[in-house]
């Protein structure tokens, strides 16, 4: 069977999205296809955002590989899962475009993990895969459409109604293989995420060391995807990065909800020559790992602080046990071994303004950034969004745009200034 996996050369005009919008590695991408081929499977990977290609130029390869099956993403990245653009414009689009020469529509993503119904609907794709997707792909080339009851973690049409079968897919980490991204793709990837000590020269790539995470903080959409910890085996996360190296890359950004402390991982980095950045929680380090993750080659840590208060963090279910202080000194000493620390703030409602400039202040002059609280999206699949409105439905995402749009006045500096209502943005479907 042929399998078409397609990244849209994603736009986000008039969003109010809050990832990086620069390309990056599609990496349930890479798992799927090195999965589909392990079975058996032709596999033609299309990125449209990183080799920059219009609808036309994705159209013609995909028109002449002639695929079974197409698949679409609704996130640009596993990067962005837990951050997508609320909005399924561009996957829209794409669909809408290509409709009639893509076989078997499939849509992966956060949206048809947290409200599948209105994903399948919204993209007039044929099945949408609720979690993690890359195991659950080779099972539609051994099944006919009547025996896709036989295949869980799926939504799809049963006559003219939505049927949902089983739960969001967990991956085994332990048996996706190493991944081995193609020259061509890999020479394209000049980007190095929140990579901010030098002006990047050589090539960028991402990875993921592991999945999920083991904390519960309200504003994470991970409740419906990607919610268990688990880790790849180091000898696979090393085969992976070693890819890396021997095509030119010298800047990895690890991609995990949480980058925890590993020391074996990080002694085997020392002795890599490349740079890498992390998002993790600083209260989890001690001197002597930061020392390690330096001398590791980390250049750049994005650290989730959130409130500078307890009350605001205990509001956020930190469960952080370090005071504010206490985190201070842990971020001080981390830039003292990685050249660029942030600290990121979210808008907790009960920090006072002036508290907050006062303690960005005092981080910046020892070289730490803290950014200005930036504001809440209540995601759909979060705790905080299940705790304001219950279990997501079928408007979930236009509940959460619409109230974060009557909420806030002023965006994050990334965001358009004039965002767009949902329904604006979207194509209205069945």
């Amino acid at each position: 069977m042929k399998y078409a996996l397609i990244n849209p050369n994603w736009a986000f005009d008039g969003s109010i999205y809050f990832g990086c919008r620069e390309p990056h590695l599609p990496l349930e991408y890479g798992y799927a296809k090195a999965l589909l081929e392990q079975a058996g499977h032709e596999v033609l990977l299309v990125d449209g955002q990183l080799e920059q290609l219009s609808l036309e130029e994705i159209k013609t390869r995909v028109t002449n590989f002639q695929p079974d099956f197409s698949v679409i993403t609704t996130a640009p990245s596993y990067l962005f899962w837990r951050c997508a653009p609320p909005e399924v414009r561009v996957p829209q689009i794409v669909v809408n475009y290509l409709h009639e020469i893509g076989g078997i529509w499939i849509a992966v993503g956060p949206h048809g993990s947290t409200t599948p119904k209105a994903a399948l609907k919204k993209l007039g794709v044929d099945v949408v895969i609720m979690g993690e997707c890359e195991e659950i792909l080779p099972q539609f080339a051994q099944k006919t459409k009547k025996q896709w009851q036989e295949i869980s973690a799926i939504c799809y049409w049963d006559g003219d109604t939505p049927r949902i079968q089983g739960s969001p897919h967990v991956g085994d980490m332990t048996s996706l293989p190493a991944l081995h991204w193609a020259d061509e793709l890999v020479k394209k990837h000049h980007h190095h995420h929140h990579r901010f000590d030098v002006v990047p020269t050589g090539l960028g790539a991402e990875m993921e060391v592991s999945r999920g995470c083991p904390y519960h903080c309200s504003f994470c959409a991970k409740e419906n995807f990607r919610n268990n910890y688990r880790k790849r085996p180091l000898s696979v996360i090393l085969e992976e990065l070693d890819g890396f190296i021997g095509q030119g890359v010298e800047y990895i950004y690890f991609i995990d909800e949480i980058f925890l402390p590993n020391k074996e991982l990080l002694k085997a980095l020392v002795e890599r020559p490349i740079k890498f950045g992390i998002q993790t929680r600083i209260d989890l380090w001690n001197q002597e790992m930061l020392d390690l993750l330096g001398a590791a080659g980390c250049v750049s840590i994005e650290a989730g602080v959130e409130s500078i208060t307890a009350e605001g963090r205990q509001l956020l279910d930190k469960n952080c046990k370090l005071s504010t202080q206490q985190l201070s000194d842990r971020l001080i000493y981390a830039k003292q071994r990685v050249p660029f620390v942030q600290a990121n703030l979210l808008e907790s409602k009960v920090d006072a303004p002036e508290a907050i400039e006062q303690w960005r202040e005092y981080l910046q002059k020892f070289g730490v950034w803290a950014n200005k609280p930036v504001p809440l999206f209540i995601y759909p699949g979060s705790p905080e969004y299940t705790k304001k409105w219950g279990f997501p439905d079928d408007h979930a995402w236009e509940r959460a745009h619409a109230h974060y749009l009557e909420v806030y006045a002023q965006f994050s500096d990334i965001q358009e200034q004039q965002p767009v209502p949902l329904s604006e943005l979207e194509i209205s479907k069945r």
